[in-house]
């Protein structure tokens, strides 16, 4: 019987990615999924990045992941979004071909060394003495383990709503996971609930008429998502046509009088669906129903592949029947003859409530299993692969017996994220938001590598060759911020130049330094030395925030302490800290509804046992 360090369940954009984190890292990897040929499918909308999530995207790549790589390699627009705003929230965001992202993404699974890939199906786990030990198959194969990672995605126990007809299956095209959703209730007993998300449908492109919709050019795609694609794999082939235009369109008043006639067959309004929809994605008919004080809405049309004639109705999700799918298209500018290749429909399943996790992303009752994606409560590719990446690496640490690690908030937005899973009450799928986080001056996309590139080196996720090429960059960085706080144009130096927001003073701060070669390398480190230098008084008063976090988590509680020896404490505020387990005064801080003055009783109680830090920075 063979024997693996990690087992990945799931091969969706969590679970590629915590395979490919767990073998680089050493680990012999075992990754199973249902089909082999859908390995990190694009379900929804076949495109990466956005608001927030392009920052996951960077800080994966900084960490040594490969959605960025893979991502670049297929993206037919890339878009900056939020140009006009602080660089707190530019947001790089690229339209990809599904079938090629999909494709690469199994190449560069099937060459990593130490990775196995098997198509099966996990139907319950290996159990000895309240321990898991591995994996039990569809065709009875059991697949021991030190560590297993569940990236099921929408497959557990899975649900198709079209109208008021509803199929099993974990997507259009694939089977549900059925025996799995029940190992997870009956055999291990974790506390599971429902979610709900949707997709829209999908037009075959010669039936349009762009000519009624406003063209929307990609921009210059140097600025991509991988700070390192070229010297990491150059190999990979790129998408046939790289600046492919998405179109914008509005529905209309008659789109919406088609929605509300047909209110009676959508699943959401007439009780059929328990799940908990994304309030931030809402469906077409939520939109109708909620904002009725909205004669239109704003779709984008958005390519599927670079070879194929399939678009994406960026904005229309429905559950509505596939005759009213019909109707509403054909009261849309441009779409009066369109031809549908891919009926929309909603989707619920089950996910495993976030509370039991821990930091490191291990479930609290089975330290060996560890849970990334939309099985925790989250939505969308980029969430999922972060939380993947982190699964894969301390499992990979569990497996060599060293110690894991927990994604800190003010590092990065992926440990935003975690953070708030299994800190805050999780009742609709969560999506990240720049505004979820507290630093988010300091979690900028363009400097996610000098953020994370080092401690990725630490832990083995970021090879030789990559840091090598990393510590380059940052030499040469700082290099050049020392020269610009000591060359000095008349009273001002080149930083203080920098910091004033005419064009005049920085066309003069660059003319005295020395000449910058024409690369995107060069051109990248201006621009963060001009934001360095911009921004520097909200920057330093983003450090003091953190260096308070700090102090707040230097103050440990331990896994056992008992919070209902503090008898001032509120029934509520007990329960939440009984059900969450913080593990620092900084983490029982942001559980919702503890107040600052439950914390100082906290705080007291702990010295009191004598637990205070040793030293408080």
């Amino acid at each position: 019987m063979k024997r693996y360090d990690v087992i990945v369940v799931g091969a969706g954009h969590a679970g590629c990615e915590a395979a490919y984190a767990a073998a680089r890292m050493g680990a012999d990897t075992l990754l199973i999924t249902t089909h082999l040929d859908h390995i990190a499918q694009m379900s929804c909308n076949p495109a990466i990045g956005g608001v927030a999530k392009g920052h996951v995207v960077r800080e994966i790549d900084a960490l040594g992941g490969i959605q960025g790589v893979i991502t670049d390699a297929a993206t037919l627009q890339f878009r900056m979004l939020n140009r006009t705003k602080g660089p707190a929230v530019h947001s790089p965001r690229a339209q990809c071909d599904k079938a090629l992202f999909s494709r690469l993404m199994k190449t560069v699974l099937e060459q990593t060394p130490n990775l196995s890939l098997l198509q099966s199906e996990v139907v319950e786990f290996k159990l000895e003495n309240g321990n898991i030990k591995g994996v039990v198959t569809l065709f009875g194969e059991v697949i021991e383990a030190t560590a297993v990672i569940l990236t099921t995605g929408t497959f557990l126990n899975g649900l198709l709503h079209y109208g008021l007809r509803h199929y099993s299956g974990g997507r259009a095209g694939d089977a549900a996971s059925i025996p799995l959703a029940r190992a997870l209730r009956d055999q291990l007993g974790l506390q599971v609930g429902r979610l709900k998300t949707g997709t829209p449908p999908r037009l075959l492109g010669r039936s349009i008429d762009f000519s009624a919709m406003t063209r929307q050019p990609s921009e210059d795609p140097e600025f991509a998502f991988s700070f390192r694609s070229s010297a990491c794999r150059p190999d990979l082939p790129r998408a046939a046509r790289r600046q492919l235009p998405c179109y914008g369109v509005y529905s209309t008043p008659e789109t919406a009088d088609v929605v509300r006639e047909h209110l009676s067959e959508a699943p959401m309004y007439q009780g059929v669906i328990e799940g908990v929809g994304a309030r931030y994605c809402p469906s077409f008919e939520d939109k109708v129903v909620r904002f009725s004080h909205h004669p239109r809405h704003l779709l984008y049309l958005e390519p599927e592949s670079a070879e194929c004639g399939e678009y994406y109705i960026n904005g229309i999700s429905t559950s509505l029947p596939p005759s009213v799918q019909l109707e509403m298209l054909a009261t849309i500018p441009g779409l009066e003859r369109a031809v549908v290749t891919r009926y929309a429909y909603a989707i619920e399943y089950d996910f495993i409530h976030p509370s039991q996790l821990s930091r490191t992303l291990q479930q609290k009752r089975y330290p060996n299993l560890f849970t990334a994606g939309q099985i925790n409560g989250t939505s969308g590719y980029e969430e999922a692969a972060g939380q993947g990446l982190i699964a894969g690496m301390n499992a990979a640490l569990l497996a060599a017996g060293k110690e894991l690690v927990a994604p800190a908030r003010d590092l990065s937005y992926i440990g935003v994220m975690i953070d708030d899973l299994v800190t805050k009450d999780i009742v609709e799928p969560y999506r990240l938001f720049t505004s979820r986080a507290e630093y988010r001056l300091h979690l900028r996309q363009d400097n996610a590598d000098l953020r994370l590139t080092a401690r990725g080196h630490a832990v083995g996720l970021v090879n030789s060759a990559q840091y090598q090429e990393f510590a380059a960059y940052a030499a040469l960085l700082d290099e050049w911020r020392k020269m610009a706080q000591t060359i000095r144009v008349g009273e001002h130096t080149v930083y203080a130049l920098l910091k004033q927001p005419e064009a005049a003073a920085e066309a003069a701060a660059a003319q005295a330094m020395p000449p910058l070669p024409d690369t995107p390398a060069a051109r990248r480190m201006w621009e963060e030395l001009r934001i360095e230098a911009r921004y520097d008084g909200y920057l330093q008063r983003e450090a003091q925030s953190i260096a308070k976090l700090h102090r707040l988590e230097n103050w440990k509680i331990p896994a056992d302490f008992d919070f209902g020896s503090i008898p001032s404490l509120r029934n509520e505020s007990r329960m939440k800290l009984l059900k969450v387990r913080p593990l620092s005064l900084a983490q029982a801080e942001r559980i919702d509804g503890v107040t600052p003055a439950e914390i100082a009783l906290i705080q007291v109680h702990l010295a009191r046992l004598r637990l205070m830090p040793e030293v408080e920075e």
